[in-house]
């Protein structure tokens, strides 16, 4: 599929697929027959830097539509139920899941997943603010786990906080192992991105450590890192023993091990340019998004694309 605008995520329902555009603020539908159509454009959404409408997922009982965009003050959650049936989807009244979650021209986290405890984990950036990611009153850096509808668990690590982790300066990436060892992608600044297995409570050190050196500070490090300018690595997806990971300046596919994640074999390099999200198809295709026309690619003759590969070949 071709001639996206800034495609963000990628997620399925009911036998479609929804895709969000960060800069238009559009939900598009892919149906089962290949054809794509508008389902919905999201209100109030303040595009500019890195803000605009970001993540995507499908509540577990596939009946609602949960959406990360930024507003004019703030990046919050919404849920939209689902209406209509697939290849017709359409979205209801939508109802604020957290709000005032911190915004800027860039570091807005932005992903969304449920997990396999029916929970669902949101990822916020430091907001261009690093100390606010070692504040546990502040939402900015940090994985947030809330219910369905807004509330805090009661297993949450601190009681009536959303906060589950800290120390994060901008996570784009979550995937759960079968295992359920929660993993998170993470951009750094000048010197390493990172690989994380997450931990309830746990601080992954931003900004005192920018990758590994923090556990003796009693920080936790990163399962694997990688030189800034050589990754960038965004959505994530597990398949099998398998997980993926899209890189934006990178430019390639990276696949680790999930019983091993120190290593990391590389593949598509520069073949589809920028890579923003990966995810498992039902049909068990692994789904690449491009991000070639965010303004930091280089647009190729239909770009941007989403392409569709059997995993088995890009699997170490």
């Amino acid at each position: 599929m071709t001639g996206l605008s800034a495609p963000w995520s990628v997620v399925f329902a009911g036998g479609s697929v929804l895709i969000s555009e960060r800069d238009s603020a559009r939900v598009l539908e892919v149906t089962a027959a290949g054809t794509v159509r508008e389902a919905a454009v999201i209100d109030g959404v303040a595009t500019g830097g890195e803000g605009g409408l970001l993540g995507l997922a499908v509540a577990p009982a596939g009946d609602a539509l949960y959406v990360y965009p930024t507003g004019a003050d703030a990046n919050r959650v919404q849920r939209y139920p689902l209406e209509g049936e697939a290849g017709a989807w359409a979205l209801g009244s939508p109802t604020i899941v957290i709000d005032g979650l911190p915004r800027a021209g860039n570091h807005n986290g932005g992903r969304i997943a449920f997990g396999p405890d029916g929970a669902l984990y949101i990822t916020t950036g430091d907001a261009g603010d690093p100390a606010t990611a070692q504040d546990p009153g502040s939402l900015a850096g940090k994985i947030l786990r809330v219910t369905p509808a807004g509330g805090i668990p009661a297993d949450n690590p601190v009681a009536g906080s959303p906060v589950y982790s800290l120390g994060h300066r901008n996570v784009q990436g979550l995937a759960w192992a079968d295992d359920g060892r929660l993993f998170a992608s993470e951009f750094g600044q000048n010197a390493f991105d990172e690989l994380n297995i997450i931990e309830p409570g746990a601080n992954y050190g931003w900004p005192e450590f920018e990758g590994a050196g923090g556990a003796a500070a009693g920080f936790v490090d990163p399962v694997q890192q990688w030189p800034t300018d050589a990754a960038s690595p965004s959505g994530i997806a597990v398949v099998g023993d398998t997980l993926y990971i899209a890189n934006l300046r990178g430019r390639v596919l990276r696949a680790v091990a999930v019983d091993d994640p120190s290593t990391a074999t590389e593949y598509l390099a520069g073949q589809y340019g920028r890579l923003r999200a990966v995810a498992a198809a039902p049909d068990g295709a692994l789904w690449i998004v491009t991000n070639n026309t965010d303004g930091r690619g280089e647009p190729a003759p239909g770009d941007d694309r989403i392409v569709a590969i059997d995993p088995t070949v890009v699997s170490p």
